[in-house]
C-alpha cells in the first residue's frame, strides 16, 4: 500500500512540475502579449491570431500527437523491461517527425496565399503564416524528445524547455514585432496603406519569436538527451530480451497510436479555426465591415483566449503526465490504481479550475484594465460569459488524456466529432438568429467544452466502471469559490472607493481571494494532507496549515 501511495504521489508530483512550468510559461506568454498588443493593435492581433490558429492545426496534424503517442509507447515498454525497444520507438518517432514536419512546413509556405485569402478571409496574415513554416519541423523534433522523457517518467526536460521556449519567444517576439512594424509603415507608405501593412508585418515579427523559442527549447532538450544517453545505454545493456521490434512494426504501431490521438486532438482543437472561418463569413454576410469583425476577432484571440488559456494549461499538463502513468497501470491490469489516479487528477484540476473561473468572471474588467489597459465592455463581457468554460475545457482536456491512457483512443474522436457538429450548429444559430456576433463564438465554445465533459465522463464511467466522487471534487471547491468571489468583489469595490487605483485594487483582491479560498478549502476538508503534499511546495503548505490549525 505504501508503495502505491508513493507511486500516486510521484504521478501527481510529475504532473505538478509540468503544470507549474506551463503556468509560468502561460504567464510569460500573457505578459509579452501586452506590449505586443500595444505595438500591433486589435487588427494586428487578428493577423497574428489567424496565423497562429492555422499553424496550430498543422502542428496538431504533423507533430502534436507524437509526444503523447511516444510517451505512451515508451512508458509501456519500460514497464515491461523492454529498454531497447523503448529506445527504438524513440528513434523511429524521430524519423517520422522529420518527414511530417518537413511536409507540414512545405504545405504552409506554399499554400499560405490560398489559406489566408479564401479559407480564413484574412489575406494580410500571409506574412505571419509564412514565417511559421520552418517552426513546424523544429517543433516536431522537439515534441518527440519531450514525449520520450515523459515516457521515461520525468517531466523535468519538458518543463524546463517550455520555460526556455517561452522566455526566448517573449523577448524576440516583442523586439521583432516592433522592428517589422516600423518597416511595414515604410512599405505601406509606398503602397498607400501604411497602417494595415505595419500591422501585418508587426504580426509576422511576433511569429518570428515563436520559431526562435522553439529552436532554443530544441537545443536544450538535445543537450539533456546527449547527457542522458550513457545512462540509457547502461539501462539498455541490462535488457536481455531477444524480442527486438523491427522499425517496420514500430512505424505501424506509431501510426495506429497516432491516428486516433491525432483525430481526437485535431477535432478537439479545430474548433478555433472553424469558428474563425464561420464567424468572419457570417459577419461579412450580415453586413459587418472587414475592420469591424477583424477588430472583434483580434480582441477574442488577443485578450480573451490568452487569459482563459492560462488555467487550462494546468489541465493540459496533468493530462500529458497522466497518459504514461495510466498506460503503465492499465498495462499491468491494476484497475484500482488506475481509478485512484483518475480521481486524483480530476480533483487536482477542479481545485484549481473552479476558483480561476469564478475569479476571472468577477474581476473580468479589472484584470483586462490591469493587463491590457482595456476598459471596453466587449472583452469584459466575453470574459464574464466564457469564464465557466475554464472548468469545462480543463475537465474535457483531462478526460481526453484519461481515455487515451486506458487505450480508448477512438472514444474522444467520436465524442469530439459529435460535439463539433453540434457546436457549429449552435454558433450559426446564435449569429443568424440572435445576431450575437463575437459573443456567439464564446457561447458556442462553452457549449462544446461542456458537451465534451459529459460525453467523456460517460465513457470513463463505462470503461472503468468508475464512479466520480462528487462532494470533495466539485461541491466543496464550488462553495469555497463562491464565497471567495463575493469577498473579492467586496474588497475590489471597497478599494476602488478608497484607494481608487485599479492595479492596487485588483492585485490585493486576487491575493485576498486566494487566501480565503485556500483557508475555506482546508477547513471544509476539500483536500487531505497526502493530496496537499503532492502539490508544488505541498510540504510547506501542510506545515503552515497545521500551525494555523487549519488541518
Amino acid at each position: 500500500m505504501g508503495k502505491k501511495k508513493r507511486k500516486e504521489s510521484n504521478f501527481l508530483v510529475q504532473g505538478s512540475i509540468l503544470a507549474v512550468a506551463s503556468i509560468i510559461s502561460r504567464v510569460i506568454g500573457l505578459l509579452y502579449r501586452i506590449p505586443l498588443k500595444s505595438i500591433i493593435g486589435d487588427i494586428g492581433n487578428d493577423y497574428y491570431g489567424t496565423a497562429m490558429e492555422i499553424y496550430s492545426i498543422l502542428l496538431l496534424i504533423s507533430s502534436y500527437s507524437l509526444p503523447l503517442a511516444v510517451s505512451k509507447l515508451v512508458s509501456t515498454r519500460v514497464a515491461q523491461g523492454q529498454r531497447k525497444n523503448a529506445y527504438r520507438i524513440f528513434k523511429g518517432a524521430l524519423a517520422f517527425a522529420t518527414v511530417s514536419g518537413i511536409a507540414a512546413g512545405l504545405v504552409v509556405f506554399f499554400g499560405a496565399d490560398v489559406i489566408t485569402t479564401y479559407i480564413v478571409r484574412t489575406p494580410l496574415s500571409i506574412f505571419a503564416l509564412k514565417v511559421l513554416a520552418p517552426t513546424l519541423f523544429v517543433v516536431a523534433i522537439l515534441g518527440v524528445i519531450r514525449g520520450f522523457f515523459q515516457g521515461m517518467g520525468t517531466m523535468m526536460p519538458s518543463a524546463f524547455s517550455q520555460l526556455i521556449e517561452q522566455i526566448v519567444n517573449a523577448v524576440i517576439s516583442v523586439w521583432t514585432a516592433y522592428m517589422l512594424f516600423q518597416y511595414g509603415k515604410k512599405i505601406g507608405a509606398v503602397l498607400g496603406n501604411p497602417a494595415t501593412y505595419a500591422e501585418a508585418y508587426g504580426a509576422a515579427g511576433g511569429t518570428i519569436g515563436t520559431g526562435a523559442g522553439a529552436i532554443a527549447a530544441l537545443l536544450f532538450t538535445l543537450f539533456v538527451l546527449l547527457a542522458y544517453r550513457p545512462v540509457f545505454r547502461k539501462m539498455s545493456q541490462r535488457d536481455k530480451g531477444k524480442d527486438v521490434e523491427s522499425y517496420r512494426s514500430i512505424f505501424y504501431v506509431l501510426v495506429i497510436t497516432i491516428i486516433p490521438v491525432l483525430l481526437s486532438t485535431t477535432i478537439y482543437n479545430i474548433t478555433s479555426l472553424l469558428d474563425m472561418g464561420a464567424f468572419k463569413q457570417i459577419a461579412a454576410f450580415q453586413g459587418y465591415k472587414a475592420k469591424e469583425y477583424s477588430t472583434m476577432w483580434g480582441v477574442y484571440v488577443g485578450e480573451y483566449k490568452v487569459l482563459v488559456n492560462v488555467p487550462i494549461a494546468i489541465a493540459s499538463s496533468v493530462s500529458a503526465s497522466s497518459v504514461p502513468s495510466l498506460s503503465t497501470a492499465f498495462a499491468a491490469k491494476d484497475i484500482p490504481q488506475v481509478k485512484r489516479k483518475v480521481a486524483y487528477s480530476i480533483r487536482f484540476i477542479m481545485v484549481i479550475a473552479i476558483p480561476c473561473a469564478v475569479g476571472m468572471g468577477v474581476l473580468a474588467s479589472p484584470i483586462l484594465q490591469l493587463l491590457f489597459h482595456d476598459s471596453r465592455k466587449l472583452p469584459a463581457h466575453m470574459m464574464q460569459i466564457g469564464a465557466v468554460s475554464i472548468v469545462f475545457y480543463s475537465l474535457s482536456t483531462l478526460s481526453n488524456g484519461i481515455l487515451q491512457g486506458i487505450n480508448r483512443m477512438n472514444v474522444p474522436v467520436k465524442n469530439a466529432a459529435i460535439a463539433l457538429v453540434l457546436h457549429i450548429g449552435v454558433l450559426a444559430a446564435l449569429m443568424y438568429g440572435l445576431d450575437l456576433n463575437i459573443y456567439a463564438v464564446v457561447w458556442a465554445n462553452t457549449f462544446f467544452s461542456f458537451l465534451m465533459c459529459i460525453l467523456n465522463g460517460l465513457a470513463i464511467k463505462k470503461y472503468l466502471k468508475y464512479r466520480q466522487e462528487i462532494p470533495r471534487t466539485f461541491v466543496i471547491p464550488s462553495i469555497c469559490a463562491a464565497v471567495m468571489g463575493a469577498v473579492v468583489y467586496g474588497v475590489y469595490f471597497f478599494l476602488m472607493q478608497t484607494v481608487k487605483i485599479n492595479a492596487v485594487a485588483t492585485l490585493v483582491s486576487i491575493a485576498v481571494g486566494a487566501c480565503v479560498y485556500g483557508v475555506l478549502l482546508l477547513l471544509l476538508r476539500g483536500l487531505r494532507e497526502n493530496e496537499l503534499k503532492s502539490f508544488p511546495m505541498g510540504n510547506l503548505i501542510v506545515k503552515i496549515a497545521k500551525k494555523l490549525h487549519l488541518m
